[in-house]
């Protein structure tokens, strides 16, 4: 790791860190007075928001843990580092707001089932008010920090004190129904609440699995890789990138590249070298393997030849891109990978469907058809 990229990954953890401790103390000031209001009060759904209030002071401890963890050095066991601890405590985020969420449907339909009178102060209210205020801005910053050094748990917290200012605020509105129309909504809206939270739950933790079972890369990344490499002027094409993602902006890659057949060993050595170090400088993925197609220059024949193939294959709605072409004489042999979009029903039936086109085509010739995958495929 470079030194700019070390200042910077150490100016995100404390940005991380900082945001969270934040968390920490307003969800503790929050969590003491709502506690206090819903027990004195006898109101349910306020001491259900101090609950969770409480989950998401543990929850910014958590993102702290993993944020410290996640930049433990590599070693024998894990060579490719720690990063995805912080999809883990991201994880771990999700499971307390859905507990917190169960807990509190529960606790409601206890409620719904034995109801209880509340008695709300003026300073109940207000405090309950101050309160939505508090996790209005709380949502807001930590959001907008989460994205900004993308943390998946600060978004996650972000997002949680979001849906916590609406809570408080719902349950400011059935105090004031209280008040006005004797109508106690107090166990009902602690369901819904529940409900809710159980929803925001189910959500963070399947956009968190998502990400550690492995997406797709990133379009724009992918695009901005592809363009430093065919800055240089001996790359003709840039193909088959994998990235792969080991914790937030950490990546490590392959990429195939065609160039010249006249192209020495010496010279395809000097190039890789220097492309892999660009790609990580302009872009900060590390490219741990650079294949090589090699492309006729000097045959007119092949030239045709990939034209008339390249116009059959985007004959069919599906077909993306062909690459890897290198058409051979003198073993009579053609051979090309050949990229379908997931859109279509059948891939491997259109690669085969193409192939039977080109084989016609040129009956003299064998055939080496790859179906490939474009894994950045928007």
């Amino acid at each position: 790791m470079s030194n700019k990229t070390a200042v910077a990954a150490d100016e995100r953890d404390r940005k991380i860190i900082r945001t969270s401790i934040i968390g920490i103390l307003a969800n503790i000031f929050l969590v003491a007075f709502k506690a206090f209001i819903g027990l004195t009060s006898n109101s349910i759904a306020i001491v259900m928001d101090a609950v969770n209030n409480l989950s998401d002071a543990a929850s910014s401890v958590i993102t702290i843990i993993g944020t410290k963890l996640a930049r433990k050095e590599a070693d024998k066991k894990h060579p490719f580092g720690y990063g995805r601890i912080e999809y883990l405590s991201a994880m771990v985020i999700s499971v307390l707001v859905l507990y917190a969420g169960i807990t509190a449907f529960i606790e409601s339909v206890k409620k719904i089932i034995t109801p209880e009178t509340p008695d709300y102060s003026p300073v109940a209210l207000i405090i309950v008010a101050a309160g939505v205020v508090v996790k209005i801005v709380l949502g807001l910053y930590v959001k907008s920090v989460g994205k900004k050094v993308n943390s998946d748990s600060l978004i996650n917290s972000g997002q949680d004190a979001t849906l916590d200012s609406i809570i408080s605020a719902s349950t400011l509105v059935a105090a004031v129904v209280y008040i006005f129309f004797n109508i106690s909504l107090e166990a009902w809206l602690g369901a819904v609440i529940a409900l809710v939270i159980i929803k925001s739950g189910v959500e963070m933790l399947r956009d968190t699995l998502s990400k550690i079972l492995g997406e797709r890369a990133d379009a724009e990344l992918a695009t901005a890789i592809k363009k430093t490499i065919n800055t240089f002027p001996e790359v003709n094409g840039a193909y088959d990138l994998v990235l792969h993602n080991y914790g937030p902006d950490s990546f490590n890659g392959s990429v195939h590249i065609e160039v010249a057949d006249t192209l020495s060993a010496e010279q395809i050595d000097r190039l890789t070298r220097k492309l892999t170090a660009e790609v990580y400088e302009k872009n900060g993925v590390i490219l741990t393997a650079v294949g090589v197609y090699s492309s006729n220059t000097k045959d007119k024949d092949a030239i045709s030849a990939r034209k008339r193939i390249s116009e059959i294959a985007h004959s069919h709605e599906h077909v993306m891109q062909i690459h890897g072409f290198y058409f051979d004489k003198e073993e009579k042999s053609i051979r090309f990978d050949l990229i379908v979009s997931f859109d279509a029903k059948d891939r491997g039936a259109v690669c085969r469907q193409v192939q039977a086109e080109v084989q016609q085509a040129f009956p003299d010739y064998r055939l080496e058809v790859v179906l490939d995958t474009d894994f950045s495929e928007a």
